[in-house]
């Protein structure tokens, strides 16, 4: 589908949406590009692929760490549009700059957010601009959760 605003698209089939809604929120960083902050399709609400900038303020915190805790508070805000939680988190895809040294550090922070039983994950390295961890995730989206 081209050309579309980014906002709900297709009909509701029994009850159940089919297409796909744009989810925005002023608690995470506005794209920076044509991307939506997110997604909800399929019974699922996607991510972008969000970096370490404060929403407010466009601050990077230092280090790996407290990078990943910003990265995860601007996903809990995304989340939170819906009515989700990181416990509806599913699948994680992480991005580090150096994948080596700082995998200690990320995957620290990463474990004060998610709990038991922690989604799936992937960890890969990547060159990042000017940051040092992006992540994106999906949820499932519950019944009657966010909007309508």
């Amino acid at each position: 589908m081209s050309g579309g605003t980014g906002d709900e698209t297709g009909s509701r089939a029994g009850g159940r949406r089919t297409g796909r809604e744009a989810v925005r929120t002023a608690g995470a960083p506005r794209p920076a590009g044509a991307y939506s902050q997110g997604v909800v399709a399929g019974g699922f609400l996607f991510t972008a692929g969000f970096g370490p900038q404060d929403p407010a303020t466009g601050a990077v915190p230092e280090g790996v760490r407290e990078q990943t805790a910003q990265v995860l508070r601007n996903i809990a805000c995304v989340l939170a549009e819906r009515g989700l939680t990181p416990g509806d988190v599913v699948k994680v895809t992480a991005h580090l700059q150096h994948l080596k040294r700082d995998f200690a550090g990320f995957d620290a922070a990463y474990r004060e957010f998610f709990t038991e039983p922690c989604p799936v994950r992937t960890t890969v390295g990547s060159d990042l601009m000017d940051i040092l961890v992006e992540i994106d995730v999906v949820a499932v989206v519950h019944e009657g959760a966010g909007s309508d």
